[in-house]
């Protein structure tokens, strides 16, 4: 009875069943390069992910001020960093490396 059950789940997260929850969860593109975040301002829906691609550098993405915090961590070029926004509002987001750095997400 049990090896049925495993074929047919096995079949169902093969299919994309089980992974519907990232398939609806728009991603954009963010950059960090040359002592800058690009483009430095991001709007999108709430429940969206957002990604940065450390291109150069030794950088992080903190939240300054914003209704959720959260911080990437130091990262090293070339790395990556997503989060994933559930709620409305405006990050202002910052490195703390090199502080005058300085990105805004508006979530709607």
């Amino acid at each position: 009875m049990r090896k049925p059950l495993l074929i047919i789940l096995s079949c169902a997260l093969l299919a994309g069943f089980a992974v519907p929850a990232l398939a609806s969860s728009p991603v954009t593109k963010a950059s960090v390069r040359d002592y800058s975040f690009k483009p430095g301002k991001i709007t999108i829906k709430r429940g969206s992910r957002v990604t940065w691609r450390f291109v150069s550098g030794y950088h992080d993405v903190t939240v300054r001020s914003g209704p959720v915090k959260f911080t990437s961590g130091e990262k090293i070029a070339p790395s990556s960093f997503s989060h994933v926004f559930t709620k409305a509002g405006t990050y202002h987001l910052y490195c703390k490396v090199h502080s005058w750095m300085k990105e805004t997400v508006v979530v709607r």
